[in-house]
């Protein structure tokens, strides 16, 4: 599986960014998706997560009624839609996947984002 994710930038707090990751299979099965990200100092953590079929998700509670990931089945393709953001959204955003569900280690990593909110 290899992901390549897109759409980071800089905005104002308040403002809205939606990231793309396209995943390329070359085993076919079902992975979960997730999009984590990591700020300066911090560690690593789950931001949203979805699952092959796109019939469930899962949020971080920072994340929750601000963000919303999606997918796009055809283009094997998965959105992370962010409103009202806040300088503390501030972070590298990583795409990932992983055999099976939503829950547990992901195996595959694309390169970073990076979003950058302004106060």
């Amino acid at each position: 599986v290899q992901l390549q994710a897109s759409g980071g930038g800089l905005v104002q707090a308040g403002d809205s960014l939606k990231l793309s990751c396209v995943a390329t299979i070359s085993r076919s099965g079902s992975y979960g998706m997730g999009w984590f990200r990591q700020a300066p100092g911090k560690e690593r953590e789950l931001v949203a997560a979805i699952t092959w079929s796109g019939f469930t998700t899962r949020y971080a509670d920072s994340a929750k009624g601000r963000f919303t990931i999606s997918k796009d089945n055809a283009k094997n393709t998965v959105f992370l839609q962010m409103n009202a953001l806040r300088p503390e959204d501030t972070a590298v955003y990583y795409c990932a996947a992983k055999d099976g569900s939503i829950w547990g280690e992901y195996d595959y990593w694309g390169r970073g984002t990076l979003v950058t909110v302004s106060s």
